[in-house]
């Protein structure tokens, strides 16, 4: 029976979890338009291709990445920010792999599009965790993109069952953590840094 009322909204929403299902690569407007009841020609009727799809996905991506970061961060500071962002975007990943994987290399279309937006306030959190390391301005940057490659890598990693070898990879990632920890620590401004929570402290 044909959808009613499908609009925009469901079929970038549709997609996120068919790309969560079958994987972002195997994403392809038949079997979303199969899922959502219509034929496939129905779907041009909210999306001009599958490009502008992939594009509405890593958008929904990135907001609902940026929230959950941002109420994970909530009332934390120092190290025990760090360990939130870390976490709460880990397990974004892992329960999304599809739709995150839309974001990677995912271009903006200008400075309004709301994927750019989006991702922007999640560089933001990262920045403001940094900040609580007293991170020089020069090093921002590149400490950014330290943090953002390796949370990406071990988050990808965990999602694909990457990690073969034995042992837990929760110590694992606890031991990132606290690695990480100490380099910020080491590189920060002198008697800049905010340990208001410290994560060695709380567990």
């Amino acid at each position: 029976m044909p959808r009613v009322g499908l609009n925009k909204t469901d079929v970038v929403a549709a997609g996120a979890v068919l790309a969560d299902d079958v994987g972002f690569t195997n994403l392809a407007l038949g079997p979303l338009a199969e899922r959502l009841g219509v034929r496939t020609p129905s779907l041009y009727k909210h999306i001009e291709n599958l490009a502008e799809l992939r594009h509405g996905i890593a958008t929904l991506a990135m907001t609902e990445a940026d929230q959950r970061v941002r109420d994970a961060m909530h009332g934390k500071s120092g190290s025990a920010a760090l360990a939130a962002f870390a976490d709460a975007f880990r397990s974004y990943v892992v329960e999304h792999p599809g739709r995150y994987a839309a974001t990677v290399g995912e271009p903006f279309t200008g400075p309004e599009d709301p994927l750019r937006q989006a991702t922007t306030r999640v560089l933001e959190s990262m920045e403001v965790v940094l900040r609580g390391y007293g991170i020089a301005e020069q090093d921002m940057v590149h400490a950014i993109r330290t943090l953002r490659c390796t949370f990406h890598g071990f988050a990808t990693l965990q999602a694909s069952d990457g990690f073969q070898w034995s042992g837990d990879f929760e110590d694992s990632f606890a031991w990132m953590i606290r690695f990480l920890d100490r380099g910020l620590a080491e590189i920060a401004t002198p008697g800049s840094r905010d340990r208001t929570t410290d994560f060695a402290s709380s567990g």
